[in-house]
């Protein structure tokens, strides 16, 4: 049980056409919730932290509820910095402890996000740590990570295959159509299942991510606005999409607005048929569980990714 790197886990999911689920994290009930889910399951595990999470919960308390969930669960965990703006907070989380950093040069030229990344790796793999890149762009919000759908770029193939000789990174987050945040498809869902076996085929050794792959649950959404939530028409990614793409080199698939929802829709479902509690253990507990359950068929039924400890 100890804090490990992605290399084995998806070197494993290479070989056996499964991903595993990289889930963001902002406080301890999410923390135990996916930790508790991953153990029944016997998973591999990533949790990831944002620039928002470091700046609401802090990253040494983050660190600690990390190792503390090592320890309770006997787990190994990969514990990723998602969507790293620059090399000093990638080089922050390293002498952290982190095992995995994600540089996201995406908004810069090309020549320039080889150049970041390039200085991040360098750095990162001195220290034992492996590196996310990202190259195209996908639209929507998370955190400080705003593009709109006209700025919104697919994967060139052939700049994928130069960027990861040139910059040596470990892993690639790749743009096929998924976008960020709980509104992802206007009209029918659609991913360039194409182009990504055309990725994959000019780098087949190399780790591929999916971000942006929330499938945003029906039910979680529904609960929500039953409940006083404002989110009509809100759709994630279906779920056979996601395991689909697992065949062609998807190894690791965000997961942070089904987290958000999950939660919410259970806090929110207790307060209003508990208006005189205010014990927070008595609605972040319900919404704990919700997780648990949520990231629990996630990994069974669409990550396929259980018995991968």
């Amino acid at each position: 049980m100890a804090l490990v790197t992605t290399r084995e886990m998806f070197a494993k999911a290479l070989r056996s056409d499964y991903a595993i689920g990289a889930f963001n994290v902002n406080n301890m009930e999410i923390i135990q919730g996916i930790v508790e889910a991953a153990q029944e399951e016997n998973s591999a595990l990533i949790l990831q932290v944002s620039a928002g999470a470091r700046k609401y919960a802090k990253p040494a308390y983050l660190l600690k509820l990390v190792e503390a969930a090592i320890e309770d669960t006997g787990l190994d965990i990969a514990l990723h910095l998602d969507h790293g703006e620059d090399f000093d907070i990638c080089k922050k989380c390293v002498d952290d402890g982190f095992t995995s950093v994600m540089i996201d040069g995406s908004k810069h030229p090309f020549e320039e996000n080889i150049r970041l990344t390039k200085e991040v790796v360098d750095y990162a793999h001195a220290h034992g740590v492996v590196v996310e890149a990202e190259l195209g762009k996908l639209a929507g919000v998370e955190d400080d990570v705003k593009v709109d759908a006209r700025s919104a770029t697919f994967t060139d193939p052939d700049e994928a295959a130069e960027f990861v000789e040139r910059t040596g990174v470990h892993s690639l987050a790749i743009a096929i159509g998924t976008s960020h945040g709980a509104y992802k498809f206007k009209g029918d869902p659609y991913l360039d299942f194409e182009r990504l076996k055309t990725i994959h085929g000019l780098i087949p050794e190399t780790p591929l991510v999916l971000h942006g792959a929330s499938t945003v649950l029906k039910e979680f959404v529904d609960k929500c606005n039953q409940y006083g939530g404002d989110i009509p028409g809100a759709r994630g990614v279906p779920e056979d999409m996601i395991r689909e793409s697992t065949k062609y080199g998807i190894c690791k698939v965000n997961i942070d607005t089904d987290l958000r929802l999950a939660l919410t829709a259970e806090v929110r479902k207790f307060l209003a048929e508990n208006p005189a509690e205010f014990d927070p253990r008595k609605y972040l507990g319900p919404g704990r569980q919700a997780i648990k359950s949520m990231v629990q068929h996630k990994i069974k039924n669409v990550l396929g990714c259980s018995g991968s400890m």
